[in-house]
């Protein structure tokens, strides 16, 4: 709608609209990532922060927003000659999930380059969104070297677009923020931690706010301008009091006291590097400001804290978000004491003697906290175990549901890839032409060129010169001889997991390292930027315990959960992998799975349940899915019944102990198809 939403008229969502105030006090706190539920009013509030955003003054004409009070000195459309600017509101630029590297960076013209010597660039997103806001929804779903490139602009404040050594730079300094649902998936820390603040929303519980949710939203549908007229005296008001914090900001003191509270706080923490100490300076502030004052509180670190630090201590998908806010006040206490005595120790981050551990209350427990009881520690709920060799014998406690038990400690995998060469979306598992990569050959452009490759677009309009009348040193190039470079990089895929939950996994230690082993699955498959989904069966059917996702977090919490016992109805689980991969492959043709089953490959009742299972099988290798089977058996007497299953699936089979990076085993294994083509 041309009206946006008013910023003053949104319900709630405090911590929303404090992050987005900030940055609009001070840009250089690094943006924010909006973290939560879809239907949080997180894109609306994003489009109101625009309204409220001061005017800028731009040079005539230049595409590139420059300041004419201090033009670029490298601006592409420069240079500028001293001229009058004219006035305009701040752009808010929206990144498209599909967006490519030119659409982003911009494009440069490499046929005029060749043929012209000149730079004929066009400017992208991140141009647009110079002294604006840039606004990326769905952040997580973005190929990595999309959000590398767009965080190197904002941290950097500039643009670099380089094609066959023709250089192209111009100024980008923008508000980053960007919105995701951490059920699609989650961003790599590495790139978290280059989002200044971070903040979870999440629907109101109230009965009363929500109600005035919806009637605000109503009256806006029905009269949007009507709506924001009302609203216009609150709008005016806070557009005053962003620019009297940006005046006030420069002038505001940061002590040594609150220096060293900052500094406590980041090391009790375990955040890696220095970036979480600088933004919760900046934070700090630009509360300060916000507020009126000209001197930073502890007050002021305790909120920059809760908002710069949640995100930086998650060391992978499986972490907890959150602070301990018991420990950040003792820190800081602890930090105040300290303040004068020269200590140059790092305050205790817990109580005298581990009391309590901190997380009382709902608090969110530690990121750096195990997520499963020690090995060997099986506490007073310990199921009945039925012995591998009989585990659906009547009257067996196999044959019951068994508790669900913790996770064994995961560790690094072996890399399992799918054979070929693909054409999926970007990741770090299976071979594929990717844009970028190493280069593997030429062919002829398709449309626009984006990737030269020099040395055979000579040799295609080397035998031509004669007739081109050639003169001089110079080499005459046309159109028909540019060749496009062809790379090869890596892929992400879908990786299925069938477990087996069956009676046989039931004994306690055996199901705990299979749990243990999916896990470590899932954690490489989140570096891997993977899609998951997961299968299980036990009793007489087969379920979707996950959907295929990239949220690998909710994959461990339906792993965590899993009870096991009953029978083994094994080709169920094959032929429900088979529905859900067909399924996907309808919806996104380009990503090829990866079928991992986790089982000891016996099956059991019905009718001639092993031969049904070998069908469920050869109907996978068909297809050409690539599988691997987790042999789980253990005992001194094994059937081998998981390598049977691995050859009627066309794959391989791998126990438990060769599964991991350092074992005995531990060359790279590609996981291979019977009867796929090379």
């Amino acid at each position: 709608m041309s009206t946006p939403y008013p910023f003053t008229a949104i319900v709630g969502q405090d911590d929303l609209r404090l992050g987005l105030l900030l940055n609009a006090v001070s840009p250089a706190v690094g943006g924010v990532l909006v973290r939560g539920e879809k239907g949080t009013a997180k894109s609306t509030a994003v489009r109101a922060l625009a309204a409220l955003m001061p005017e800028v003054s731009v040079v005539p004409g230049c595409r590139f927003s420059c300041d004419p009070a201090s033009p670029d000195p490298a601006c592409p459309d420069g240079p500028h000659a001293e001229a009058a600017g004219v006035s305009r509101a701040a752009r808010t630029v929206e990144l498209p999930v599909g967006a490519s590297e030119d659409r982003l960076v911009g494009a440069l013209d490499i046929e005029r380059a060749l043929s012209e010597g000149v730079k004929a660039f066009e400017p992208g997103l991140l141009a647009d969104a110079h002294r604006g806001i840039l606004y990326v929804d769905e952040v997580n779903l973005l190929h990595d070297h999309l959000v590398d490139l767009l965080l190197d602009a904002a941290a950097m404040g500039a643009s670099y677009v380089e094609r066959e050594g023709v250089s192209v730079r111009h100024a980008a300094r923008f508000l980053l923020v960007g919105t995701m649902n951490p059920e699609e998936g989650e961003l790599r820390p590495q790139l978290l931690d280059r989002f200044g603040l971070t903040v979870e929303v999440a629907a109101s519980r109230d009965t009363d706010e929500r109600v005035e949710v919806v009637r605000r939203r109503l009256a806006y549908d029905d009269d949007p301008e009507g709506f924001a007229a009302r609203w216009a005296a609150e709008e005016t008001a806070l557009r005053e009091r962003i620019a009297a914090a940006r005046a006030l900001l420069p002038r505001v003191v940061l002590g040594d006291g609150v220096l060293r509270q900052i500094a406590a706080t980041c090391a009790a923490f375990e955040v890696d590097g220095m970036r979480a100490d600088i933004v919760m300076a900046r934070t700090a502030t630009a509360l300060a400001a916000w507020a009126g004052r000209e001197e930073v509180t502890a007050d002021d670190v305790r909120q920059a804290a809760l908002l710069a630090l949640p995100h930086r201590r998650r060391r992978n998908p499986f972490d907890a978000p959150g602070l301990d806010e018991d420990k950040l006040d003792q820190t800081l206490d602890e930090a105040a004491g300290d303040e004068g005595q020269g200590d140059d120790g790092d305050p205790d981050p817990g109580p005298d003697g581990g009391g309590d551990g901190g997380g009382g209350g709902g608090v969110p427990p530690q990121a750096d906290g195990d997520r499963t009881p020690p090995q060997g520690s099986e506490g007073d709920d310990t199921p009945s175990q039925a012995p591998d060799s009989a585990p659906d014998a009547p009257g067996r406690s196999a044959g019951a549901e068994q508790q669900p038990v913790a996770a064994a400690e995961p560790f690094r995998t072996k890399m399992l890839s799918v054979p070929g060469l693909g054409e999926g979306a970007a990741g770090r598992r299976s071979r594929a032409r990717t844009a970028h990569g190493r280069t593997t050959g030429a062919v002829r452009p398709q449309g626009a060129l984006t990737k030269l490759h020099l040395s055979a677009t000579v040799q295609a309009a080397a035998p031509h010169q004669r007739a081109r009348g050639r003169s001089g040193r110079g080499l005459v190039v046309r159109r028909d001889d540019l060749r496009q470079a062809t790379r090869e990089g890596r892929e992400g895929n879908l990786v299925l997991f069938v477990v087996d939950a069956s009676g046989s996994m039931a004994a306690r230690q055996r199901m705990s390292a299979v749990k243990g082993a999916v896990l470590s699955l899932l954690l490489d498959a989140y570096q891997r930027r993977d899609k998951v989904g997961l299968v299980t069966f036990r009793g007489k059917e087969a379920e979707v315990a996950l959907p295929p996702t990239s949220s690998v977090d909710a994959a461990a919490a339906r792993l965590e959960s899993l009870p096991t016992g009953g029978r083994t109805p094994l080709a169920a689980g094959l032929l429900k992998a088979h529905d859900v991969l067909r399924v996907e492959r309808l919806r996104d043709p380009s990503r090829r799975p990866l079928l991992v089953v986790v089982t000891d490959g016996r099956a059991t009742g019905g009718p001639e349940p092993v031969a049904l299972a070998g069908r469920a099988a050869r109907l996978h290798q068909a297809e050409g899915t690539a599988s691997v089977v987790v042999d789980c058996e253990s005992g001194y007497v094994r059937l081998g019944l998981a390598g049977e299953l691995a050859r009627e699936l066309g794959g391989t089979a791998v126990t438990l102990d060769e599964l991991r990076a350092d074992s005995i085993a531990g060359l790279v294994k590609d996981v291979t198809a019977a009867g796929r083509a090379a």
